[in-house]
């Protein structure tokens, strides 16, 4: 299923293509960029395969930004410092915080961690905090007090352990001012997060005997002063996939009503992240459909101005095994197999194999970068959903979900405030029962058919672009025909070496114990640069973590290089690109101050 290097494929409309739907991009609106925190998974203690290499190899190609530990509800029966759960509890091998930080750093994700409050205390949870960023110097930033602690029992239905006599949401709400307090007393860099309900979602709206007010009235009012974020869990009902693909329009209601309520309790800003979601109360978990529901589902909460989304879950297990659109469904919440078998007897594929929630969830690098501009985009069709990202290079990618399980659709295409190259458009598919992303050339800027039930994300070069680099490659052909030393160097990188002159900016998005670093070079000659490596130094031990996007990154020492990726190495007189990736670092974090372009110095903005 995966094209090798680029294919050219043709695009023909025929009679299979009967959905059709005209998608439109503003790309010069904006939405907000893409936090550095935004593609996050859920991760827990009970799982034996968290640490594994192989996993973590994964997570980095997804994309991962954000892991959430020690897992759900397993958080308030969790104690860190024994790595043990209260009760029947199970902890796997190499879970503890340590080991979970390691791996967090392998992937280069930002860390948030859930203190107990179900049987934990304030001080507890300021000695993690103690432990993790004045003893080890984890810099973990995102702290959350407790799981889905509304669910201990004070509406009726009982799964979160909360060994509190008062349940109520002014007990909690104390709590967490309590905690934060305690927290924030050993590094005031923290930021606390309180958990409320979902706007439309159980227990969203009650007040319970003896309470005043609802859940996220009561725990606003009262602690909205001490809190740097809230966490809410949004597990969509859905009869069918059909329905399920249709949630997501839910968000935008739900996300202003949350922001509302936190403007009526403070001033202050206050974030809100999705720390919980996937498609547990539907048909599909593991097929299609839900690997379509990921990145439609991260996106439009990130749209709406969220600080991250967390998918649940890396790996979970096995359920009642059944068929959901021609697909086996294994009814397990995490992205990749554990291998193990649900009721009937029905197993997975050995552990590590990426379910197509993976696929969804990986999806999203194509389309977007953290620092990346979100734009509109709208549809014609339920049936195509579409998202846009103004990349930080110049560049437009514009992600087609086709939602109809048996039916292609037919897409045209149109745009404001860009204008993209002519001719055919690299695409990076997914499609059902694909085993990787696909890679290929196809179609138009302005006109696509999208496979049934498939992910099509553009990448789409501005046009400026296109006719600079078509006049590079005529300027080094005419000087090869002309010198001879020309022609013995008969490459775009080495002629361009000779000529450039450049200007970098490097700026970081910094967590503490690690940092994203942005850096964007611009042609500041007077010809086209065809093919760039950056080149730079720190004076710390920064240390790169994965592999980075919109260039191939790499270091020795603590020398650093950055390679042009295949699409945007051809930069016009004034024309620039961005590349990113994620550093870990202990101590001090100085910025570099010497950069090179192809070896010759650039100026720094």
């Amino acid at each position: 299923m995966v094209a090798s290097g680029l294919a050219a494929i043709p695009l023909a409309l025929n009679a299979s293509a009967a959905t059709t739907a005209t998608v439109t991009v503003a790309a010069g609106s904006s939405l907000g960029t893409v936090p550095a925190t935004a593609f996050g998974l859920n991760t827990a203690v009970f799982d034996q395969y968290l640490t594994d290499s192989s996993a973590t190899t994964l997570m980095k190609a997804a994309g991962v930004t954000q892991l959430r530990y020690p897992g759900g509800s397993y958080s308030d029966m969790y104690h860190w410092k024994t790595n043990t759960v209260d009760g029947s509890g199970y902890v796997a091998p190499n879970t503890d915080f340590d080991h979970f930080m390691a791996t967090a750093k392998s992937v280069g994700a930002d860390p948030m961690v859930i203190a107990n409050y179900g049987d934990g205390t304030a001080a507890e949870a300021a000695a993690w905090v103690s432990y993790a960023n004045v003893t080890k110097g984890y810099g973990v930033k995102h702290w959350e007090i407790g799981n889905e602690v509304y669910g201990n029992g004070h509406y009726g239905s009982a799964w979160e352990n909360d060994t509190h006599a008062d349940k109520s949401p002014t007990a909690y709400a104390n709590a967490v001012v309590a905690y934060a307090k305690a927290m924030k007393a050993v590094d005031p860099t923290v930021k606390i997060g309180a958990v409320l309900t979902t706007p439309g979602n159980w227990p969203d709206g009650i007040v319970a005997s003896g309470d005043s007010a609802d859940w996220n009235n009561t725990v606003l009012s009262i602690a909205g002063g001490s809190i740097d974020f809230v966490s809410l869990h949004w597990y969509p009902t859905a009869s069918s996939t059909a329905a399920l693909l249709q949630t997501p329009t839910a968000i935008a209601g739900a996300t202003s009503t949350v922001k509302a309520l936190i403007a009526k309790y403070t001033s202050r800003s206050v974030a809100v992240s999705v720390t919980e979601t996937d498609g547990l109360n539907s048909p599909a978990r593991t097929s299609q459909a839900a690997a379509l529901f990921a990145p439609d589902t991260y996106m439009t909460w990130l749209e709406q101005g969220i600080n991250a989304v967390d998918w649940w879950d890396l790996h979970n297990g096995a359920g009642a095994v059944t068929t959901v659109d021609g697909q086996t469904d294994y009814k397990d919440e995490g992205v990749l197999s554990n291998g193990s078998c649900g009721s009937g007897g029905v197993c997975e594929p050995a552990h590590e194999t990426p379910f197509p929630t993976y696929f969804g969830l990986k999806s999203l690098t194509a389309l977007a970068s953290p620092g990346d501009t979100m734009v509109k985009a709208s549809s014609t069709s339920t049936l195509v959903g579409v998202h846009a990202v103004k990349a930080a290079d110049g560049g437009l990618n514009v992600m087609l979900i086709n939602k109809s399980p048996d039916t292609a659709a037919a897409v045209g295409l149109a745009y404001t405030g860009y204008t993209p190259a002519s001719g055919g458009v690299t695409t990076v598919t997914y499609l059902k029962n694909g085993t990787a992303l696909t890679t290929a050339v196809q179609g138009t800027a302005t006109l696509q058919t999208l496979p049934a039930y498939s992910i099509t994300t553009l990448k789409l070069a501005p046009s400026s672009g296109t006719a600079a680099s078509a006049s590079a490659s005529a300027s080094a052909s005419a000087s090869a025909s002309a010198t001879p030393t020309a022609t013995a160097k008969a490459s775009a990188t080495a002629t361009a070496t000779t000529a450039a002159t450049c200007k970098v900016a490097y700026t970081t998005n910094d967590w503490g114990s690690g940092f994203t670093a942005s850096v964007t070079v611009t042609n500041t000659g007077t010809s086209v640069l065809n093919g760039w490596k950056v080149s730079y130094t720190y004076t710390g031990n920064q240390t790169l973590s994965g592999t980075g996007w919109n260039g191939t990154w790499s270091q020795s020492g603590r020398a650093v290089t950055i390679a042009n990726a295949g699409w945007n190495g051809s930069l016009a007189v004034g024309g620039s690109a961005t590349a990113g990736a994620n550093f870990g670092y202990s101590g001090s974090n100085a910025a570099p101050t010497a950069f090179t372009v192809n070896g010759t110095a650039c100026s720094t903005v």
